[in-house]
């Protein structure tokens, strides 16, 4: 493979659009030649600056046409949505495009999504793909990575029954308000509405469910999505966000694949905000694999900081998270560049698409 430096350009400056910047910078594979905000008092500035680092020597813009001009080989999408619009016009300018945001194998988006045009958005972003002879990719942590490494779990399991894959997290170091209301937490837990919340913001999770199922060859009748909910047993103050006793502080989420009316691959999201909620959940803070078949497999995908990390600030914990969802995308880019045209999934990808890099 080329040794050349993948050129990105990257979109957005959020939570994980301010951890990705020093990682590119950082990267042996890539140079940061662009930065596209939405924000107007961003635009103009250094990028080191508006993520607080020091000058990179790249000056943010707004404009589309500024993206095309500047000839990256990639574009990678931090934004919390996606910019479908901003996805047509650049992969058909030639640019490819690696997205963080709502994306895994588009069944999402075409299905609780449709786009302006009456099309399906997969339909046009394929189209824009063809137009420019540019390719389209999306990945993460979770979903994303957990997936392949419940696949990957699997390659000496013989007759498999289920797969599952679980994220059990504590999801207070997230420090978005926005989302959070938006989810539903803080809501009483009796809020009709608070079901359909959840299941909008994490339909996602049924393109995850789908990726594994491809990868297993495996036809599926249906995914379904099935949830309960932790009440909170007393106030709770995170100093970012109240929640008042009786209200949604946990949930246990499932996407099920379904076969025959069996659930066979599924993933799975087991939250809290806080550990004071009736049911509760043991928080595990990991990712972990389990394979019923002949053996059995079950796996711990643990997460720590790097030594020296003060743990006490919660800003480190965000970051921790920030890095393991963008990083994915990073180390992604180089074999997308290199892939065919189209829309593609990780199991389009090769192995060295999954891999970290040495600091040397």
């Amino acid at each position: 493979m080329s040794t050349d430096k993948i050129r990105v350009f990257q979109v957005a400056t959020g939570n994980l659009g301010t951890e990705m910047i020093s990682r590119i910078r950082n990267h042996p594979d890539l140079e940061l030649v662009g930065l596209h905000c939405y924000t107007p008092d961003k635009i103009g500035r250094d990028a080191g600056e508006i993520v607080g680092i020091d000058p990179v020597g790249v000056i943010a813009t707004g404009t589309v046409a500024e993206i095309i001009a500047a000839r990256p080989d990639v574009l990678t999408f931090h934004g919390v949505f996606p910019d479908e619009d901003l996805y047509e016009k650049v992969l058909e300018a030639g640019i490819n495009v690696v997205t963080t945001a709502d994306w895994i194998t588009g069944y999402h988006r075409d299905t609780n999504h449709p786009h302006p045009s009456g099309r399906k958005v997969s339909e046009v972003i394929a189209a824009a793909c063809e137009r420019g002879d540019a390719t389209f990719y999306g990945t993460g942590m979770n979903p994303g990575l957990a997936q392949i490494l419940g696949i990957v779990h699997s390659a000496d399991v013989a007759d498999i029954e289920n797969v599952t894959v679980t994220e059990s997290v504590d999801v207070s170091c997230h420090h978005s308000v926005d989302t959070w209301k938006a989810v539903g937490y803080g809501r009483p837990v009796d809020d009709p509405a608070i079901p359909e919340s959840l299941h909008k913001y994490t339909a996602v999770f049924a393109d995850s469910v789908y990726l594994m199922a491809d990868a297993f060859g495996l036809e599926l009748d249906e995914v379904t999505f099935g949830y309960e909910l932790g009440a909170c047993t007393e106030d709770v103050d995170l100093g970012w966000y109240f929640l008042p006793k009786g209200s949604l502080g946990a949930n246990y989420i499932k996407y099920q694949g379904l076969v025959d009316g069996v659930p066979r691959v599924e993933s799975h999201l087991e939250w809290q905000m806080t550990p004071h909620t009736d049911p509760a959940w043991k928080i595990k803070g990991c990712y972990i694999t389990q394979i019923t078949g002949d053996p059995n497999i079950y796996s711990k995908h643990m997460v720590f900081p790097r030594k020296g990390v003060d743990l006490s600030d919660p800003a480190s914990f965000a970051s921790i998270g920030m890095t393991v969802t963008g990083m994915p995308a990073l180390h992604s880019l180089r074999s997308v560049v290199a892939a065919r045209p189209g829309i593609i999934t990780s199991a389009d990808l090769p192995l060295r698409s999954f891999a970290g890099r040495f600091k040397l």
